[in-house]
């Protein structure tokens, strides 16, 4: 395993060893103990710039199903090492923040820094596996991670629910896109994505094309909230600020923009791509825009930002994708679309991480986040003002700051939309500059209701729980760094240029490169008098009346039915889900063991008799069966006898007796097979039997002298000779049916020579099989254990009662 292993898999180590020092060190909070380990990765993935910046990658293999195909293959170029970047560096921000958030002697830390490293090592997988089960395996630890974090106050019912919502629609979205990599798999033969990428064209032919697809994108949407299956954000903001700024702003809902651009390669030169992604991205970008205006919540509007600007993210590169439609970079317009989504990208991690932080030191001070108790709060906590005032203004795409920069290349892209002659765009293209326009502006109002609802206005103490005051310098470091970054990268949009932007860009677009080719970007503030510095202007002069004139024209969102929302949609299914399985259940659990039993029997009836029928599995070959002697031919009709007598017997004892008959005339046969120790161990098992049911013989119940009518005992001679005949039927196919040599030989060669054994069954018991049986033992001592404490149990009622 490598170092690069090593460093996904780190902070799942580390997690081991929380609780320890969570307990063994109360007077320190945990959070401590956790931040050098996301800062060494930071600096550890900073040191693989030089090698994605030259168009190199590294790939690094551990073995784990090779069989299969399935190994812990890692993979890290262009756009692997930006997200690595993010997932380190804002959860090392996240984390000190945490550490004055949290409180150490009312918070369960243990909890949850183990959650957060669970899920920051979960990322690092996702984002860095070149196999797609590994893939999918980290991605399903996120949903999983994330359910842990959004749940973290449990004992709050919103909690609970925003955790169960998210992870039934993004488990949802995962299994789905399961069924896209096996389809995958299906087309090209691996689950290697870089061995996948290559294979492209057949991919693009192939009649699976289209329903991997489908699947592939059904994850990403799910993930990274795109409409419909946004309605899970917004309740994942009962979370903690910190875990809202960490998941919701530039981690778990990055996943899916991650899985479309890792995947735009494979799918991107197809129609359906195009339209999928970029209309459903203008979709989630102005729904999530207009929606944000209507709430209230502090970190209700963010939610609903985050959405829109996720929404917009994923436009870019369904817009993006058009590119790949030319063989050549020469007047490529549609790369700028792909540049605009990857620089957007790292701008919306630093503002609206900022933002978040900002969000939680004035619940944390003031004891609410409701935007209608607050207010004048910018003489009370300036600094905090100054933050929200930055990250809300590169949010609105104001300059001089970075979401400025990149607001103005997504209208850039937006606007070559319309020069686009393909997917009929001739007449459609003119719609993408127009919602995004729209879009822009609600972003600008909701971006002002942030900031100007908070701090400015008239202040009303008589609503806050708390006197608002500043927050300690520890709680204001982390979002002070993203602003300076916000402004550093709005004045040197280039430090990323060559860095982050044009390696990721390589990932994405591959087939535009040559040998040795690159991406050049640059990106400026000023491109002269165009048609997006016009859309900016528009948007500003625009967002300005609408924002003043607010409380004029917000009734119109009272005028919505309720009824008709997507959260009432959810709760409706899912109501019917349950009370229809509650139905099911009931129907059939009625408490009644023979029912269990009918239940079962019929269904391995059906099942493996439509399968011996389907396949023609059945056949009998009597060329290899021993001969039948007189003693094997009574012993079986005593068997049977018995058998069928205990079904009419009325007495209990009776039963018993001929229960313990039949099993020790079984030992007989094993005494005629020569194999004395399975007679032994038949008769020792019998004996124990009878004893515990004459032990047991006076709590028994009594047996019920009801008589039942002739149907059901018809209902059960059919089912139980359905059952025989179903089990005689496998036994003689499967004996008949000779795939493979018997391993019996292997073992009459191998018991004294390589185990040193001369009694064959006990070597294949402790040594061939020594596994097999240590897993039973297990299970044994386990199952003793279970039964041990429910007598304790038991015993310990009886005292206290």
């Amino acid at each position: 395993m490598s170092y690069l292993h090593l460093a996904i898999v780190a902070p799942l180590l580390l997690s081991i060893f929380i609780p320890a020092f969570y307990n063994r060190f109360r007077r320190i909070h945990t959070g401590w103990f956790v931040l050098p380990l996301p800062i060494l990765l930071f600096f550890y993935f900073i040191s693989f710039l030089a090698t994605t910046m030259s168009g190199k990658s590294i790939i690094k293999t551990a073995n784990w199903i090779p069989s299969l195909g399935i190994n812990f293959t890692v993979k890290i170029d262009g756009l692997g090492l930006l997200f690595s970047l993010l997932i380190t560096g804002i959860g090392a921000l996240v984390v000190l923040y945490s550490i004055y958030y949290l409180a150490k002697d009312k918070e369960k830390l243990n909890n949850f820094y183990v959650y957060l490293l669970l899920f920051m090592s979960a990322m690092l997988g996702v984002v860095l596996s070149d196999n797609l089960i590994v893939m999918y395996a980290f991605w399903e630890l996120t949903s999983f991670s994330s359910f842990l974090l959004i749940g973290y106050w449990y004992e709050r019912d919103k909690s609970r629910y925003g955790a169960q919502k998210s992870m039934l629609i993004t488990v949802f979205g995962g299994l789905a896109m399961l069924g896209g990599i096996i389809l995958l798999n299906i087309i090209t033969g691996t689950f290697s994505l870089t061995e996948i990428m290559s294979q492209g064209n057949e991919i693009y032919s192939h009649v699976l094309f289209v329903p991997a697809l489908l699947c592939i994108l059904l994850g990403a949407f799910t993930k990274s909230a795109q409409f419909p299956f946004y309605i899970w954000l917004p309740d994942a903001m009962e979370a903690p600020t910190p875990v809202s700024a960490y998941l919701h702003s530039a981690t778990m809902v990055k996943a899916g923009i991650y899985l479309v651009a890792r995947f735009t390669p494979v799918f991107g030169e197809h129609a359906l791509w195009f339209w999928l992604v970029a209309g459903a991205g203008m979709l989630t970008l102005i729904w999530g825009s207009i929606f944000a205006v209507k709430q209230t919540d502090l970190k209700a509007i963010l939610a609903f930002s985050t959405v829109s600007q996720l929404g917009l993210i994923m436009s870019l590169l369904g817009v993006g994708a058009a590119a790949l439609h030319y063989e050549y970079l020469d007047d490529n317009i549609f790369t700028v679309a792909v540049t605009a989504a990857i620089f957007h990208l790292i701008n919306h991690a630093t503002f609206k991480c900022s933002l978040f932080m900002a969000a939680g030191i004035v619940d944390h001070e003031t004891g609410t986040r409701d935007i209608r108790k607050l207010g004048g709060l910018m003489h009370f906590m300036p600094i905090t003002f100054t933050i929200s005032i930055v990250g809300a203004f590169s949010m609105a795409g104001i300059p001089p700051f970075n979401g400025f920069l990149s607001k103005e290349m997504f209208f850039t892209a937006m606007v070559h939309v319309t020069e686009m002659d393909l997917f009929r765009l001739e007449t459609l293209g003119i719609l993408f500059p127009v919602l995004a326009w729209i879009a822009s502006i609600f972003t600008f109002i909701y971006s002002m209701i942030l900031v100007f609802r908070t701090f400015s206005g008239k202040y009303q103490p008589e609503k806050l729980d708390k006197k608002p005051h500043e927050a300690s310098i520890g709680m204001l470091f982390s979002p002070v760094i993203l602003v300076s970054l916000v402004i550093i990268f709005g004045f040197f949009p280039n430090l990323l240029s060559e860095s982050l932007i044009s390696p990721a860009m390589a990932s994405i677009l591959p087939s535009l490169l040559g040998e040795g080719g690159e991406f050049i970007v640059h990106i400026s503030f000023w491109h002269g008098f165009t048609i997006e510095l016009f859309m900016t202007l528009g948007v500003v002069i625009l967002g300005i009346i609408l924002f003043k004139t607010h409380h004029k024209w917000k009734k119109i969102y009272q005028e919505i039915p309720e009824k008709l929302s997507l959260n009432r949609l959810y709760d409706s299914m899912l109501e019917g889900v349950q009370s229809g399985s509650n139905k099911l259940t009931n129907s059939y659990m009625n408490g009644s063991i023979r029912s269990y039993l009918v239940y079962i029997f019929i269904f391995f009836i059906f099942i493996l008799g439509s399968t011996l029928i389907g396949k023609n599995a059945f056949k009998l070959d009597t060329s290899n069966v021993s001969s039948i002697g007189i003693y094997e031919v009574v012993l079986a009709i005593f068997v049977v006898v018995g058998s069928i007598s205990i079904l009419f017997v009325k007495s209990r004892m009776t039963s018993i007796i001929l229960l313990g008959a039949i099993g020790y005339t079984v030992s007989l046969f094993y005494v005629l097979f020569r194999a004395p120790d399975l007679a032994l161990t038949q008769l020792v098992i019998e004996t124990i039997s009878v004893a515990l049911f004459l032990v047991c013989f006076y709590h028994l119940p009594k047996l019920r002298k009801i008589e039942t009518r002739m149907r059901f005992r018809l209902t059960n001679a059919l089912i139980s000779i359905g059952v025989g005949a179903m089990v005689t039927l496998i036994t003689l196919s499967a004996h008949s049916h000779k795939l493979f040599d018997s391993i019996s030989q292997y073992y009459v060669e191998n018991t004294y020579t390589e185990a040193a054994g001369k009694n064959m069954v006990n070597v294949i018991l402790v040594d061939f099989r020594g596994f097999d049986t240590l897993f039973e033992i297990t299970v044994l001592a386990i199952a003793s254990l279970g039964i041990f404490g429910m007598i304790k149990l038991r015993l310990n009622r009886r005292k206290e009662g």
